[in-house]
């Protein structure tokens, strides 16, 4: 079984006064993983930024009033490697449900 990733957008940041003319110049983003096992659930997360130099000229570009959040998590994924952070959500999770090491002592 493997877990389900929850990507979101928690804020943008944009130009309000450069050569960008309102483009966002900025991601905070975040991915949630769970996976449930019997009666556990196991949760791991990852924050992060992405930096953007948009275009205003390109055929790409999409005003700030018309992005959608999936517009910009496809932007970010693209950035930092979908695959890549949710294969590191996937590795805590497997770690946390099989241990490699443990604490303790004997006594």
């Amino acid at each position: 079984m493997s877990a389900t990733f929850t990507w979101t957008i928690s804020t943008l940041e944009r130009d309000l006064i450069g050569d960008l003319a309102g483009g966002v110049i900025v991601a905070h983003w975040r991915v949630n993983a769970e996976q449930v096992e019997g009666d556990n659930t196991y949760n791991a997360t990852s924050y992060g930024t992405c930096g953007f130099t948009p275009d205003p000229t390109g055929s790409d570009y999409i005003a700030y009033a018309d992005l959608t959040e999936a517009d910009v998590i496809g932007w970010v994924q693209a950035d930092v490697g979908k695959d890549t952070v949710e294969a590191g959500l996937q590795a805590n999770i497997d770690g946390q449900i099989t241990p490699a090491t443990a604490n303790g002592v004997p006594w």
